[in-house]
Parts: structure tokens; sequence; C-alpha cells
């Protein structure tokens, strides 16, 4: 059964509060990274408000679900989705990047409720989500795993040894989402180092694939629900995306990145948000 009318409108206005959220917090600390959080947004909010088992209370619960952010600076998002939910007060989020604060430029497990391993460096999430998925089919635990790649992530050589290891071991617990927004720190993924035919790809790898549009919340939805259909071999879901998205400046644009928002900027994204665009 896919999203009622009521529970897509709730994850959508969420989305919305988020984006604004987002802008607040980048422009208060001028730090940080907006293009790949705004892209990754419908897919953590459906995750995070939709999907998965947590507990805020109780970080740590054994048979939560796991999620796994392998393209770790989109961080500021993630934490968003995380105060909301309760697992640290949202009064918090002002102190991104700050000296001593828990909320690191890329997510802390040591240090910040609700993460799961510290992620930063591209390439290592996949790795790391498959080892959980595989240790929860030892024990026979009944969770899942998560985990939300970058399609410049993916350019990185032990992505695709993971991806073997996880259709060699048949850990249909792990969802890999790829939020393919075409966009990379220094340009367009395909001038910087083509991927060519993606889906392509992840089938010649042993994995199901399935592709939707990942601003649309009700697509994300249905095609995690399919995953958790099929069994045998991982899923990963091909999110096609836009860096920046909400904001037409920012929208495809590699400078932001990571690049800290001037007041106009600032007071101009708000006022697009605020419009409903």
């Amino acid at each position: 059964m896919g999203l009622t009318k009521e529970r897509k409108a709730v994850l959508e206005g969420l989305c919305k509060q988020f984006r604004r959220t987002l802008l607040d917090t980048l422009y208060s600390v001028q730090t940080g990274h907006p293009g790949g959080s705004l892209s990754a947004t419908e897919i953590i909010t459906t995750l995070y408000f939709e999907v998965m088992k947590v507990d805020p209370k109780n970080p740590t619960w054994e048979d939560r679900d796991r999620f796994v952010l392998a393209k770790g600076h989109a961080a500021p998002m993630l934490y968003i989705a995380l105060a909301e939910k309760g697992f640290f007060p949202k009064e918090e989020l002002k102190t991104l990047r700050q000296l001593n604060s828990r909320l690191q430029g890329h997510p802390c497990a040591l240090k910040t409720p609700g993460v799961e391993p510290s992620t930063g460096p591209l390439g290592l999430g996949l790795s790391a989500a498959l080892g959980m998925g595989l240790g929860a089919k030892i024990q026979g635990k009944q969770f899942y795993t998560y985990v939300l790649l970058g399609d410049g992530e993916i350019q990185e050589g032990i992505v695709w040894e993971a991806a073997m290891a996880g259709a060699k071991y048949g850990i249909d617990n792990v969802v890999a989402i790829l939020d393919k927004n075409g966009v990379q720190l220094d340009g367009p993924v395909d001038q910087i180092m083509p991927l060519g035919d993606v889906k392509a790809k992840w089938n010649s790898f042993g994995w199901n694939t399935l592709e939707v549009n990942g601003h649309k919340v009700e697509e994300i939805y249905d095609s995690i629900q399919e995953a958790h259909r099929l069994k045998g071999k991982p899923t990963i879901i091909i999110a096609h995306t836009v860096k920046g998205k909400g904001v037409s400046f920012m929208e495809g644009k590699h400078a932001w990145h990571g690049k800290p928002i001037s007041k106009a900027e600032y007071e101009a994204a708000i006022q697009e948000l605020e419009g409903g665009r």
C-alpha cells in the first residue's frame, strides 16, 4: 500500500520546513554544504518519518533500522531530521561545525546521538552498511540498513568492491539509495569522471536496480517497499535529483556544494521557499 494523501502532505510539509531550517542554519554559521543537503531532502525525510524504526530515547536499541550517510557532507540535513525526531535539541543545530559541537561537518558516531558509522571519506559507507546487513543476517535480526550514496562518490573503486560483496552474500536487508544529482564538488559528474549507464552497471554487479524521481516522496516510499519485497540480493534505488533543489540560483551549480550564504542570497532563497516553489 502506498502513501495516503495525508501522509504525503505531511512529508512534503516537513521537506519545506527542513529546507528553510537548512538555510537558517547554514546562514547563521556561515559554513556547511547546501547543495547536496537540498538534493537529499526528500530521501532523508521519507526514511526517517515514514520508513525507519528508530527510538530517539534509546539510540542504540538493537533492533533499530540503521541509516548510513555515505555522502557525509550532507550531514546538515541528517542533523535536521535527527533533531526533529528528538535525538537532540533543535537549538543545537546552530552549533554546526563550531568548536566543541557534537554536530561535526561530517557525521560522528562518537559524538552525535542517532548517527551510525562516522562518514566523510567518500566510498566507505556502502561497505559499512553491508557489514551491518550481513551482521544482522548472522544474528537473525530483522532490521534494515539504508545507505545514501552520492553519484560523485561512486567514482570510488571501493564502492564497486563493496557492490560485489553485497551480491555475493545476498545481503537483501540493505537498501542503497543513490542521490543522482549529476554534480560534484568541482563540476558536473559527466565532465569530471563519466559514469555511463549507472543502472546497467549496478545490474551487472548483481543488484536489484530501481529508478525514481528523488524529489517525489511517494515514489521514494514505493520503491523502498518494493526493495523490501525483492529477496536474494541487495537493492539500489537510483534517485534522480537536483543539486540545490528548491533554491533556483543554487540548482545544478557545483559552487553550492559547499559555500557560505550571503545575506542577500539568504533573503532571496527564503523568499523563494516561502513562495512555495
